[in-house]
């Protein structure tokens, strides 16, 4: 199995953390993982503006750089779900393209990460990845059913994890919705921010560094002392520094 790492723009500019413990988790794992130095961004901001039509070339151009793997991973739905829907969806002899998560649970069913993360997590259930990629199902917002990363955090040794009143609500991020409605993201993140702070989380988690990115920033202005991590990062086994 040979799979091909796709970093996100923001991921790779904001948060190489992110990427570095994606690359170490995969590698962990026995998967053989290469990172193709010519990638560059999906297409999705132009897309999620409108102006997809301005986009060709660099859906061709991810296409071409990843053609020779069994499979695409990437630490965001968002820009996976782009791929798949955008980039990928018109021809389908190419390499499948997963969600980090579901990569770890759908494709090697990962059942022991033998790492450990003695805090009280919430987690954030994105948009693409909750409604978009299915990672997990409707009635699972209400606990009943299966939830891919939820699941993984569920093999981290000592982590408590938190059920929110409302865990299938939107962070306000969106894209440039944040930009052009920036009373309106702002007042949904407080409102996500909370609802985990209402269960004296320490951390809050997610699949998506941009809307983590979102939170931690009203997190920052809020200086409050809860910290924002991947779930790449907690699934790598990272420890935080004693306070």
């Amino acid at each position: 199995m040979k799979v091909g790492l796709f970093i996100p723009c923001y991921v790779d500019q904001f948060y190489p953390s992110v990427a570095i413990a994606t690359l170490e988790l995969l590698e962990k794992l026995g998967v053989d993982v290469d990172y193709p130095m010519s990638q560059t961004c999906c297409g999705q901001p132009m897309a999620n503006s409108g102006y997809e039509h301005f986009s060709a070339g660099t859906s061709a151009h991810f296409t071409e750089t990843f053609a020779g793997y069994d499979y695409i991973v990437a630490p965001s739905g968002s820009c996976t779900l782009h791929v798949k829907e955008h980039v990928m969806a018109q021809d389908g002899s190419g390499p499948r393209i997963y969600e980090l998560c579901e990569f770890l649970t759908d494709v090697l069913q990962v059942e022991d990460l033998g790492v450990s993360f003695p805090h009280k997590v919430g987690f954030h259930s994105s948009c693409h990845g909750l409604r978009g990629l299915r990672l997990a199902k409707p009635s699972e917002i209400v606990g009943e059913d299966f939830n891919k990363p939820e699941s993984l955090l569920a093999k981290v040794a000592n982590l408590q994890l938190v059920t929110l009143d409302r865990k299938d609500e939107c962070c306000g991020f969106g894209g440039t919705f944040a930009v052009f409605e920036e009373g309106i993201s702002v007042q949904m993140g407080k409102d996500r921010i909370a609802d985990h702070l209402s269960k004296e989380v320490e951390v809050i988690t997610g699949a998506d560094m941009s809307c983590l990115m979102h939170l931690e920033g009203l997190l920052k202005r809020q200086k409050s002392p809860v910290k924002i991590l991947h779930i790449a990062e907690i699934l790598n086994g990272i420890t935080l520094p004693k306070t």
